[in-house]
This record gives C-alpha cells, sequence and structure tokens, in this order.
C-alpha cells in the first residue's frame, strides 16, 4: 500500500490548482533561464534550437498566410545560421495588400503562435490534443514543403518532441513544454525585434529585400513604418495571451487567496 506521503504527493501533482501556480511560475522560470543564455560563456550555442524554432514559425506564417489568402505555399528551406526562405507564388490577381499581408505573416507569426499557445496551456486536455496536432502538422509540413536536409532534421526533431510530451500519461509535461515553447517564441519577438526595421534580409541564400521592405514596396510609407506597426501589434497579441493566462487559468490564481482570519 502508499505511504501517507506517496498519497498526499498523489494529490498535489494532481490538484488544479497546483497544477496552475507551478506552470505558471515555470513561465517566468523559463524566461528567467532563456535570458541568462545570452549572458553565459557559449550559452548562445545552447539557445540555437531555440532561434531555430522562431525561423521556423517564421517562414511557415509567409507561407501559411499566402495559402490562406488563395496563394500557394510553394517550398521551405531553413540554414543552420538560423536564416531561412518560404516560397510562395499566386496568379495575377493576387494583389499588393495580399502580398504584403504575407510579408506580415512572418514577423507577427510567432507572437500569434505564442499567444494560442498561452491560451490552450491553461487546459491539459486541450494542450495534450494541441501538441498532437502539432506533430501531424509537422509531418504534412516535411513531406509537401521542406526542400533542404537541415530543414527536414529540424522538423523531424521537434516532431518527436512534441509526440513525447503529447503521449504521456500526466498531461502536466505537455502543459511545461507547450509554456517553454510559447514563451521561446514570444521572447523572439523581443530578441530578433531588430530585422523590424531593416532594409535588407542578409541570408545564406544571398542578400534580399527585407519582410518591411516588401511591404514597404507594396503598399506606401518608409520601411521602418511597417516595422514598428508589426512591432506594435506583435505586442499586443502577446499581451492579450498572457492576460489571458494569468488571469484566467481556469479560474485559478497564481497566489492563493488570503483566508481572512475568524
Amino acid at each position: 500500500m502508499a505511504s501517507y506521503d506517496e498519497i498526499k504527493q498523489r494529490a498535489r501533482n494532481s490538484d488544479p490548482e497546483q497544477i496552475a501556480r507551478r506552470t505558471r511560475w515555470f513561465l517566468l522560470g523559463s524566461i528567467a533561464v532563456t535570458l541568462a543564455l545570452y549572458f553565459v560563456p557559449y550559452g548562445f550555442v545552447v539557445a540555437m534550437p531555440l532561434i531555430w524554432l522562431s525561423t521556423l514559425v517564421h517562414e511557415l506564417g509567409h507561407g501559411f498566410t499566402a495559402a490562406l489568402l488563395g496563394g500557394h505555399f510553394d517550398s521551405f528551406v531553413m540554414h543552420p545560421d538560423a536564416s531561412g526562405a518560404a516560397t510562395w507564388s499566386a496568379g495575377a490577381g493576387f494583389g499588393p495588400i495580399r502580398q504584403a499581408l504575407v510579408a506580415a505573416g512572418g514577423l507577427v507569426g510567432p507572437a500569434i503562435i505564442a499567444s494560442v499557445g498561452f491560451v490552450l496551456a491553461r487546459n491539459p486536455k486541450a494542450t495534450q490534443y494541441t501538441l498532437m496536432a502539432g506533430v501531424f502538422a509537422l509531418v504534412a509540413i516535411a513531406v509537401l514543403v521542406v526542400r533542404n536536409p537541415f530543414g527536414w532534421g529540424f522538423v523531424a526533431a521537434l516532431a518527436v518532441l512534441l509526440a513525447v510530451l503529447g503521449t504521456r500519461k500526466q498531461a502536466e509535461p505537455a502543459q511545461l513544454g507547450l509554456v517553454f515553447l510559447a514563451t521561446q517564441l514570444a521572447l523572439s519577438v523581443f530578441s530578433r525585434g531588430d530585422y523590424l526595421f531593416m532594409e535588407f534580409a542578409h541570408t545564406a541564400d544571398g542578400v534580399m529585400p527585407s519582410d518591411v521592405s516588401q511591404m514597404s514596396n507594396a503598399l506606401f510609407g518608409p520601411y521602418w513604418l511597417w516595422g514598428g506597426l508589426c512591432g506594435l501589434f506583435s505586442l499586443a497579441v502577446l499581451g492579450a495571451g498572457l492576460w489571458v493566462f494569468f488571469k484566467g487559468f481556469d479560474g485559478l490564481r497564481l497566489w492563493p487567496r488570503k483566508r481572512a482570519k475568524s
């Protein structure tokens, strides 16, 4: 028979309020650890997979936006230096507004996915379903649009990680994993924010107009104007997701309410 301490530990591990509190603290801890990687020796090397994650979501943001607007997501490549490119095509009637939206899709994609991740991470079952849906999506992406070995390798590794987390009997590892991944995408909005104000992008495939330059060319105004607007939009989306995460975690609080003395 289980001891009293074991029974008490099991109850603590299955208590929704305890899980909610641990998940919220894990988010704060993820931020602290990730920021520390940029200040410790060789921390940048350890952080590279996290940067690759933001590159993946950025480029997929371009491709899926094109597909949603009536174009076609043709191919995607990413490289070890964290550069990448999504190739898409569309008919003559696609128009400058939709072209600008495709360019913006990569810039705001990490913030949108991070925000959705924070919202879904509040619910254990929703988290597991989300991760397994991510596995199937990554497999389809690898087969249909990835076009280079490094891209295949990273997408496959990420799919395996999501499958391991999503199929655990206990849902809490899935919640923590989703919170960690969402946190990395949220932080990439800041760590790679300088790209919002660059006229040109330097990639492994050469120098090309940046996303904000493409928006400027398709519409009007200077490229930094569109960079600023995309940045503000990303911050607003992240703020909304974090607000729901901290305030709406199944009605639970990070710190328990103080009981009135009788």
